[in-house]
């Protein structure tokens, strides 16, 4: 394991210290607790919008809190939820009067916590709602039971952009169900990553290998195998989740290649070429394409492609001004 950090069992607290340090003009802890990730500046009237999970993800799940998106997220060390109370504190701190959505992955433990979240609040006359991003098309045959990955960006984008427009907590809720409904996404991965009170990888590839379908903690996918080629990968990809989800020709969508970690920009770009030949070729419009590391687990190599089908009300959330420290929409 060669990483920069000081103690292992220190790597979360450290890495917070290092952003409230870096971007103390748009965020700050509540509750003196480094874990209650909030923005900085409230918006009286406005629906908060609230998300949680491990570190090691980065910017996902903290990097989407700031102007236009979200307001707050409870931040669990690597890999693990955070804790009711921790989702709690954030919640007062971020509650603008106006009722408060949480909005997170598909993960037992993030449920668990965030339910009860949503009970302690209850007790204290806040309003909420959930929703769980749950994309990933290779995890599960039913969208209850998939993992949640990369495609909650698009939740995340388009609820802010919503809750920016000060439309109501029901308002904000339908528009993230809608882009739930109409996003789904493919990863593989090339290599393991090492956990830092672990030290050691969390699974095991062979040379020349790679996973599909592998999920962001080192959940098993569908196959492994030798690599394959970047028009492969895209070809397998794109026909999973258009089989999942068909878009007919002269759709629009928003499409989303995410790096896991340790995949260069270079390769990512390779790869959006070959995702784009391949909607291209199906009629498919690409309305805006995202390259970059939106969702990561750790040092682990290889990507996802997430798609979104579009009508124009999404397409004008997605295009809506937003900024935090990880993400600028002008």
């Amino acid at each position: 394991m060669k990483k920069i950090m000081n103690a292992p069992e220190n790597y979360t607290d450290d890495m917070l210290r290092g952003i409230y340090a870096a971007h103390a003009d748009s965020v700050k802890c509540a509750a003196d607790d480094l874990r209650c990730y909030c923005i900085a500046h409230k918006h009286p009237g406005k629906v908060a919008i609230i998300t949680g999970g491990g570190t090691g993800h980065l910017p996902l799940f903290l990097g989407y809190v700031g102007e236009g998106m979200l307001d707050g997220c409870g931040v669990g060390g690597v890999f693990q939820s955070p804790s009711a109370e921790q989702i709690f504190n954030v919640t007062k701190e971020v509650e603008n009067g106006a009722g408060v959505l949480y909005l997170y992955g598909n993960y037992t433990g993030d449920i668990m916590n965030f339910d009860m979240a949503a009970e302690m609040c209850e007790l204290e006359d806040i309003e909420t709602r959930s929703i769980v991003g749950a994309d990933d098309v290779l995890s599960s045959a039913s969208v209850d039971t998939r993992r949640g990955v990369a495609g909650i960006f698009f939740l995340y984008k388009c609820a802010g952009a919503a809750a920016a427009q000060m439309k109501s907590l029901d308002e904000v809720l339908a528009v993230a169900q809608k882009a739930k409904d109409r996003t789904r996404t493919v990863g593989f991965a090339l290599t393991p990553c090492i956990i830092p009170e672990v030290g050691k990888p969390n699974f095991t590839l062979e040379e020349g290998e790679m996973a599909m379908g592998m999920g962001i903690h080192g959940e098993p996918g569908v196959w492994n195998g030798p690599i394959k080629t970047a028009d492969a990968l895209a070809e397998e990809s794109v026909g999973e989740i258009l089989k999942d989800m068909p878009v007919a020709a002269g759709e629009e969508v928003a499409l989303l290649i995410n790096g896991l970690g340790a995949t260069s920009q270079e390769e990512l770009y390779i790869l959006s070429g070959s995702v784009t030949k391949q909607l291209n070729a199906q009629g498919v419009k690409i309305y805006r394409t995202f390259v970059g590391e939106y969702a990561t687990s750790m040092e682990m190599a290889g990507a996802s492609i997430s798609i979104m089908r579009l009508d124009d009300e999404l397409k004008a959330l997605l295009d809506a001004p937003a900024h935090t420290p990880f993400y600028t929409q002008v």
